[in-house]
C-alpha cells in the first residue's frame, strides 16, 4: 500500500505554514517551488488538498513519458523528464497536480532581433492548465512526500497544531483494530475509560503479534 498524508480541518487553522514550507523545500533541492498542497477554507473550516498517492494512479497512468512512477510507497513524478502534456493534472480526480515553471536566469526577457517581431505578452492569469509565459517551460508538479529528506515531509514537520499526519499501512491496521475493539463493546462509551487504563491498546499490540 501506497504511502500517504492526510489533514484533519478540526485542527487545521489555515495558517499556510505547510504550503510555504513545501515551497521551501523543494526550492532547496532545485526543484519546482510551487507547492504541493494548498490549504482550501470554507466557511467553517479549512484543510490543505493534496495528492492521494492513488493505488492505482490514473496520472501515471496516462504520463506518455513515464515520468510519474510508483517508488518508496509513493507515487513521485520527475521534473526532469515532464514535457508539460498537462495530461496527469486532467486525469488527476482531486485536482492534486498543477502546472509551474520558471524561466532560465541567463535568458533575457526580450531575445528578439530587430528585424523579428516583439514576442507576444503573456495573458492574464486564468488557470494553471490554461496560462503560459513566453520563455517558460511548463512543468507538473505533485507532493513526492518529500522523500529527498530524511525527516520526512516539511508539511507534517512545520504544521502548528499536528493536523497533518502520514499514513502508512500500519496505521491502517491499528485503526482498523480500534475499530472492530469499539464495535464489539456493549456500550461504546466505554472505549474512552478503557483506553485511558490501557486496555485498548494492549489488545491492539496483542493481535498485532498473532
Amino acid at each position: 500500500m501506497n504511502r500517504f498524508v492526510i489533514a484533519d480541518p478540526q485542527l487545521c487553522i489555515g495558517c499556510n505554514t505547510c504550503m510555504a514550507a513545501c515551497s521551501e523545500a523543494h526550492r532547496q533541492q532545485g526543484l519546482q517551488t510551487e507547492p504541493r498542497l494548498v490549504v482550501m477554507r470554507s466557511t467553517e473550516e479549512s484543510a490543505p488538498q493534496m495528492c492521494h498517492q492513488c493505488e492505482d494512479a490514473p496520472c501515471a497512468a496516462v504520463c506518455p513519458v513515464n515520468a510519474i512512477r510508483r517508488e518508496d510507497e509513493a507515487i513521485v513524478l520527475n521534473e526532469s523528464l515532464c514535457i508539460g502534456c498537462k495530461l496527469c493534472a486532467i486525469a488527476c480526480p482531486f485536482g492534486a497536480i498543477t502546472l509551474s515553471g520558471s524561466k532560465p536566469l541567463d535568458i533575457p526577457d526580450d531575445v528578439c532581433t530587430p528585424l523579428a517581431a516583439a514576442a507576444p505578452r503573456s495573458p492574464s492569469a486564468v488557470s494553471p492548465l490554461l496560462d503560459w509565459r513566453t520563455g517558460v517551460r511548463a512543468v507538473a508538479v505533485k507532493c513526492d512526500l518529500c522523500s529527498f529528506r530524511p525527516e520526512g515531509p516539511a508539511c507534517i514537520e512545520t504544521c502548528l497544531t499536528g493536523a497533518i499526519v502520514m499514513v502508512s499501512s500500519e496505521a491502517l491496521d491499528k485503526a482498523s483494530a480500534r475499530k472492530r475493539q469499539l464495535a464489539a463493546m456493549p456500550n461504546p462509551g466505554d472505549w474512552h475509560e478503557q483506553a485511558a487504563n490501557g486496555a485498548i491498546v494492549a489488545a491492539t499490540e496483542g493481535e498485532h503479534k498473532l
